[in-house]
């Protein structure tokens, strides 16, 4: 696990070492333990190294036997032995037994198509000296992040936007579609970020320069492929196989390992599974508001497993002085209160080991969301004609708010390409028009979130309501919040996260499970729930998902109150966000009128990031947390001993 930049001169003129240096010092925190850099011309690799796998012998930038070609990599391979025999075999010679010089040889051997043969996750770049080009790929789902942005001078590549930043002639301006977006999904859509000229190599693409341009291409799709011919015993034993080949595999490193718990299916399999192979360590955090903790349930959890179990109570003061400094290692804003939380208990878990396995990934793969079962819950409308559901809506859309039942009937009525943006839909297109100021939402670069989903939903358009969702919920939801905050949250503490369940082979498997085992006996993740059921006790395979559970909505109403009209005021943002609104929505919400925690919290999350990263009002720099600091002394001791 570690940071990456690269940056290509377009004039050819030699890249000054301290341009690449500095942008590889600050994202000092992705790797503590060790720097490397390879500058030749126009072309400069720059390396930061959190060591994990062939810890002495590891270090970066890698090259080939002929010194032609270099690597800097981000990310853990699980299946690098078996081709690192593979390609000893074709005559290939290993220097160390890094899993990132395997990528390199791998490129020797196949070229553009090596990212399709890894199974991991992953960010590289590998600089070709014979063909003159940066190559470079991101894994299949998004687990690892990989930016780039262009200047008139130089195309940059990085493993965090704060690299790019320091990239000469790179502007700090805020990208007003991607702010319209992000009002939406609560983060930003691929390929674009909230800055402009800034973007983000989506999963399961590479990039090429040459001749002084990036090219972006795919090099693999997403596809579901229910088999309705097999019965439903045979899905459950083969989601435990998988799994448990899965787990096994996300256990490779040199390092001491963990796992996240929360009190739901996802992280305690996880966590059962890898019990069946080594002792573990689990680590679950929660606030000290009642109803907003997990952590009894966690606590039985881990009795029952028999873990070494630690544990983390934060309070508002702690999560609101804290804030700032998480945003920055965000990069741009993410609403989710979680993604904080999972700071904090990557914070306590990086005290006692260097990777932790997480649950992410197994809603989207095996049907775990709620809202994925409302396409039942909606049948009796896919028997209406669409002239009835049309007279339906336009007579439900009518009725005063108060009336039960008028959003069932409002959202029935609605194709679900209509009526679902993903597991997150913040501000409505109608409320959007009070939040954002007049003059910029008909500034001619507004887009309506249907240009985001859309174009997912076509490439869906053979599957069923359910499976559409979980399709569009892989190429938004997943890659945008999920993983982006399991990233930067673990990285700003130093700590590898490798999710188990997001991984090619798992998702081979539960691509072919029909809907009518995902969703069936009155709950979600049939199958998995199923397959796990002899590993968890009986309360966790029934419970259903909270994750890590903010009290942002009680907090809003007492202790944050007074903070959040502070941001409002003094956050320059009066050319796009109209204040007197959301001060407004911040009183109702205050006197207990309407629940607007979600859209307060998201526009305050995006006035402390325009205030960090376009104000510079707050300065943040290089930084190593004292646990890693401690971690790392222990660990040389222990190397000397």
């Amino acid at each position: 696990m570690c940071g990456i930049v690269a940056l290509y001169n377009k004039r050819h003129i030699p890249v000054q070492p301290e341009t690449i240096q500095k942008m590889t010092d600050v994202i000092l925190h992705r790797g503590p333990d060790d720097d490397g850099f390879h500058v030749e011309d126009h072309i400069a690799l720059g390396f930061r190294r959190l060591s994990i796998i062939d810890v002495e012998g590891g270090h970066q930038p890698l090259f080939n036997e002929t010194k032609d070609m270099y690597i800097i990599g981000n990310g853990e391979i699980y299946n690098y032995k078996e081709l690192q025999n593979w390609l000893k075999d074709r005559g290939h010679q290993f220097e160390t037994d890094s899993d990132i010089e395997t990528i390199l040889h791998l490129y020797e051997e196949v070229g553009f198509d090596a990212p399709k043969h890894l199974r991991g996750m992953f960010g590289f770049t590998i600089w070709d000296r014979k063909k003159q080009i940066l190559f470079g790929a991101r894994d299949h789902f998004g687990i690892k992040p990989l930016y780039y942005t262009q200047t008139a001078d130089s195309i940059a590549v990085g493993s965090e936007i704060k690299s790019l930043l320091e990239c000469p002639n790179v502007k700090r301006e805020v990208n007003q579609t991607s702010f319209y977006h992000y009002l939406t999904f609560q983060y930003v859509p691929d390929p674009n970020t909230m800055y402009e000229g800034i973007y983000r190599i989506p999963p399961s693409h590479y990039f090429v320069i040459k001749n002084d341009e990036i090219t972006v291409t795919k090099y693999w799709e997403v596809e579901f492929k229910p088999d309705e011919s097999k019965p439903f015993s045979y899905f459950v034993e083969g989601t435990r196989e998988i799994m448990i080949e899965s787990v096994d595999k996300h256990r490779v490193s040199e390092v001491p390992r963990g796992a996240f718990l929360s009190s739901g299916v996802d992280s305690s399999s996880i966590v059962s599974m890898l019990k069946t192979f080594e002792p573990v360590k689990t680590f679950s955090v929660g606030s000290d508001i009642p109803g907003y903790s997990e952590l009894d349930y966690a606590r039985r959890t881990a009795q029952y497993l028999g873990t070494e179990h630690h544990e983390l109570v934060i309070t508002a003061d702690r999560y609101m002085e804290e804030l700032p400094r998480l945003i920055w290692h965000q990069d741009e804003p993410v609403a989710d209160p979680s993604a904080i939380l999972l700071y904090f208990v990557a914070e306590l878990a990086s005290q006692h080991v260097t990777v932790v396995l997480s649950g992410e990934g197994a809603d989207e793969f095996f049907g775990g969301y709620n809202i994925y079962r409302e396409p039942q819950s909606l049948k009796m409308f896919s028997y209406m004609p669409s002239w009835m559901k049309g007279s339906l809506r336009s007579i439900a859309e009518k009725l005063p708010d108060t009336v039960k039942g008028k959003n069932f009937l409002i959202r029935g009525s609605k194709t679900v390409e209509e009526r679902f943006f993903g597991n997150a839909l913040i501000f409505s297109e109608e409320l959007k028009e009070r939040v954002v100021m007049e003059d910029i939402l008909h500034s001619g670069n507004y887009r309506s979130p249907w240009t985001i989903t859309n174009e997912i939903y076509k490439k869906a358009s053979h599957y069923d309501d359910v499976t559409k969702m979980q399709y569009l919920d892989i190429h938004t939801w997943l890659r945008g919040n999920i993983l982006m905050k399991a990233d930067k949250m673990t990285m700003a503490n130093s700590l590898e996260l490798r999710v188990p369940f997001i991984d090619p082979k798992v998702f081979e498997f539960a691509s072919t499970i029909p809907t009518k085992y995902k969703i069936a006996n009155g709950t979600t993740k049939h199958v998995l729930r199923e397959a796990m059921k002899d590993f968890l006790p009986a309360e966790i395979k029934t419970r259903p998902k909270l994750g890590f559970p903010v009290p942002t909505r009680h907090w809003l109403k007492e202790q944050f109150y007074q903070w959040a009209k502070e941001i409002i005021f003094e956050a320059k943002v009066d050319h796009l966000i109209n204040k007197a609104y959301v001060l407004y929505m911040l009183d109702e919400h205050r006197e207990g009128h309407a629940d607007y925690s979600r859209k307060i919290w998201t526009i305050l999350v995006f006035m402390l990031w325009h205030q960090i990263f376009i104000e510079q009002k707050h300065s943040f720099g290089p930084y190593v947390s004292p646990n890693v600091q401690l971690r790392r002394k222990k660990s040389e001791l222990q190397h000397i001993g």
